[in-house]
């Protein structure tokens, strides 16, 4: 894969992910202009992120069963169709089905994933991984602040239309430049969908990639949704705009997944497993100091968000790594199943730690994320040391399958 290529699709993946993300900044703007309540139009945002999910399980198993290709393409012009029809929406309902349609199509980040990983050798796969997840990260970053910026210039439709045409872009460039893949499946799509779930029953080595995924992701959750709490309340007294800046520290990781990448090559995923579940150790206690408030609180809460960031999108690097080599005539499913897991972990990991806080303030918290991360890591260190899953695919299947475009 030649470097234009790769950082194509990493940008592919930011936009993609971004188009989840932006419309959280959103929400003032849009009640004042639909003439709603805050909690309507949060609505659209919460609309967008039930759409992602349905959009991991029903479309992204499509991709061993299409090419790439083609399937990428589609969910792209579906995807900035729903951004056109929810940058004109007159009232609330048809800005909500809109915002569903954009998070079920705006999963072409999972089906680049295996789409990247099948067009270059096994020892590149995760250095090649990990810059697909530095676009994402990037793209998650910035999608607040563009969105913000944009809609407090020129009104809340102007982020969808500017979304939309950046797509339609996107969706122009990629036409012409995406090799063809061969299709690794030809089961009907109701088996597609049934497979995902039986792999988690047949693959060790994916239940447990979705045990330390779901356990990070939790704990990552679990911090995000409750510092917004911790820095407005009488602690820290902030306004919600520090939130913002908060979420900036994040942008080092974009710089550390393609490092970790690297060292997933070089070493395998199990030490950067090791590491990663440690450094979530080590951000909640220092996170914990964040209880004192003042400029040492403040120096904590940097510090720790910053090594749980890093801890978390590492950790996604290696465990992705270790999923798709797995079988790579299922790669699509298999990350279906392993995104799911993930998904539902931080989910759950949310909704714990906002009662966590309630009941046991910021340090139960802290403690929430060592009794998931120690849970993890005890895992990790009972399972006995193996070998590198070796890719078992066909010369054909494995390195790109790539035939000219048609």
């Amino acid at each position: 894969m030649s470097r234009r290529m790769l950082f194509l699709l990493a940008v592919t993946c930011g936009v993609a992910v971004g188009n989840i993300y932006f419309p959280q900044a959103l929400v003032p703007l849009i009640a004042a202009g639909l003439r709603t309540s805050p909690d309507g139009a949060a609505l659209a945002v919460s609309a967008t992120q039930i759409g992602y999910a349905g959009g991991i399980f029903l479309l992204v198993p499509l991709g061993d069963r299409l090419p790439h290709r083609r399937l990428l393409l589609a969910l792209l012009g579906l995807t900035a169709f729903g951004l056109l029809l929810a940058g004109c929406a007159r009232n609330l309902p048809l800005l909500v089905a809109a915002s569903v349609l954009v998070g079920l199509t705006t999963v072409g980040a999972q089906v680049i994933g295996p789409l990247a990983a099948g067009l270059v050798e096994e020892r590149h796969r995760a250095t090649v991984l990990g810059t697909l997840l530095s676009g994402s990260v990037g793209g998650m970053l910035l999608a607040r602040a563009f969105s913000g910026t944009l809609g407090e210039w020129l009104g809340w439709r102007a982020p969808y239309l500017a979304a939309a045409v950046l797509v339609f872009l996107l969706l122009a460039v990629l036409a012409r430049m995406l090799p063809y893949t061969a299709p690794q499946s030809r089961e009907r799509y109701p088996s597609l969908l049934a497979e995902s779930l039986r792999l988690l029953f047949t693959e060790p080595e994916l239940r447990r990639s979705c045990l330390y995924q779901a356990a990070v992701f939790a704990s990552f959750s679990a911090v995000w949704t409750t510092l917004a709490i911790l820095l407005t309340g009488p602690v820290y007294g902030l306004g919600t705009s520090a939130v913002g800046l908060f979420a900036l520290v994040g942008g080092v990781t974009a710089c550390c997944t393609p490092l970790a990448g690297r060292w997933v090559d070089r070493r395998g995923a199990g030490p950067v497993n090791l590491v990663c579940m440690l450094g979530v150790l080590v951000s909640a206690a220092v996170l914990t100091g964040a209880i004192h408030g003042g400029r040492i609180g403040l120096i904590a809460l940097i510090i720790g968000v910053l090594l749980l960031d890093v801890a978390m999108q590492c950790g996604m690097v290696a465990n992705q790594a270790r999923v798709y080599a797995l079988r790579p005539e299922r790669r699509s499913r298999l990350n279906t199943a392993y995104m799911t897991c993930a998904y539902l972990g931080g989910s759950t990991g949310s909704w714990i730690g906002s009662h966590v806080y309630e009941l046991f303030g910021w340090q139960g918290v802290c403690g929430f994320v060592v009794v998931l991360t120690t849970l993890a890591l005890l895992r990790h260190l009972l399972t006995p040391a193996r070998k590198r899953v070796r890719d078992r695919s066909s010369v054909v299947g494995d390195s790109g399958a790539c035939r000219p475009p048609r």
